[in-house]
C-alpha cells in the first residue's frame, strides 16, 4: 500500500539502455577474469545509476 511510483523519463531509460549496452560490449571485447572483480564492477554500475536526488525515492 505505501509504494512509491518514482517517475523514469524517456532520456534517463535510454541513457542506462545505453550504458547497459556499452557494458555487455566491453565484457564481451575484455571477458572478465575474477569472478570476485564482477561483484565490484555491479556495484560501481549500481552506483551510476543514482540520479540527481540521490537515489532518493520520496
Amino acid at each position: 500500500m505505501g509504494e512509491v511510483i518514482r517517475f523514469v523519463s524517456k532520456s534517463e531509460r535510454e541513457r542506462a539502455r545505453l550504458i547497459q549496452e556499452a557494458r555487455a560490449i566491453y565484457d564481451s571485447i575484455f571477458p572478465p577474469t575474477d569472478p570476485a572483480s564482477e561483484g565490484q564492477d555491479k556495484a560501481a554500475m549500481g552506483r551510476a545509476y543514482i540520479g540527481r536526488d540521490g537515489g532518493n525515492l520520496s
